[in-house]
């Protein structure tokens, strides 16, 4: 198995379980929180998207799809490049606020689009570049990949479980 082939599998498994955990739920669905400053469903399926889109933008050299449609608005947010979702406080955690479940998946879906055409090109020598030296040691291509997968699988797995704990009506 090739490398690329390797990640590909990694990040193809997680449009699935995107939509499995925020398909059919109402936006009142999405963006209730379990308790007073935790974390919704649609917020956490959009900031695993925001995550993967910054990343992915900063190592091809490209805007994030975030910035390049009208994303932000559907939302209830501004299309500011900087905002993923790190260190959000409760009340811009309650800001985001999607229009709908549909949002979520399509965005994540253009998301993934472009993780999977940048993957399908990498070469095992590829991922020895360094693309971030603020670290010690510094972050190769290969370790940024792992580390948004990391991410992305840990958010959507707490996606879940937060869907799971949704009242039943």
């Amino acid at each position: 198995m090739q490398v690329n082939d390797l990640l590909e599998d990694l990040f193809g498994r997680l449009p699935e379980l995107v939509r499995d955990a925020v398909d059919g739920l109402s936006v009142e669905q999405l963006c209730w929180a379990p308790a007073p400053g935790t974390n919704s469903v649609g917020w956490l399926v959009w900031h695993l998207t925001r995550v993967q889109d910054h990343h992915v933008a900063e190592l091809i050299g490209e805007e994030q799809v975030w910035v390049t449609g009208d994303w932000a608005a559907r939302f209830g947010l501004d299309a500011d490049p900087s905002n993923t979702g790190y260190e959000h406080t409760p009340e811009q955690v309650a800001a985001v606020r999607p229009d709908s479940a549909q949002v979520l998946i399509d965005y994540y879906d253009a998301v993934s689009a472009r993780t999977q055409e940048f993957i399908r090109g990498l070469t095992p020598e590829d991922l020895d570049r360094i693309v971030d030296r603020s670290w010690d040691p510094p972050v190769t291509l290969g370790v940024r990949l792992i580390s948004v997968a990391n991410d992305d699988t840990q958010h959507i797995g707490q996606a879940a479980y937060v869907r799971g704990l949704l009242p039943r009506s």
